[in-house]
């Protein structure tokens, strides 16, 4: 999918080492206003955030810690990392998207590097 919206969809993650897939809710934040806002003023997310385009992302005034994946075009996880709040991510070259979902369910998803993903927004 070329052109994403602000909305809803559904991330799948296929584990490289051929783990169950799994499906995680998805918020999507495409447009300039949503990207720059992301999970600012939350205290938590139930899934996850795509933002798109992204190559870096902050956690200045952020309330809780999050797990950040990088993205190549073809969706394929580039890198993951823990950010507390009050941090500035390095910025990813090879980036497109990003996730952002709550510190320590990227885990949980089988969601590291050489994994894969699927978008699919549905509202």
């Amino acid at each position: 999918m070329g052109q994403w919206r602000n909305g809803n969809g559904t991330l799948t993650v296929t584990d490289r080492e051929g783990g169950p897939e799994q499906e995680v809710p998805l918020r999507i934040a495409a447009s300039y206003g949503a990207r720059s806002k992301g999970l600012l003023g939350q205290d938590g997310i139930d899934g996850a955030l795509m933002i798109t385009p992204c190559g870096s992302v902050h956690t200045f005034r952020m309330r809780f810690a999050i797990d950040v994946a990088y993205l190549d075009r073809k969706f394929n996880v580039v890198a993951v990392h823990t950010m507390k709040p009050g941090r500035l991510g390095m910025v990813r070259l090879r980036s497109r998207h990003v996730i952002e979902s709550e510190a320590g369910t990227m885990e949980k998803w089988g969601l590291r590097p050489g994994a894969r993903v699927r978008v699919v927004q549905t509202s």
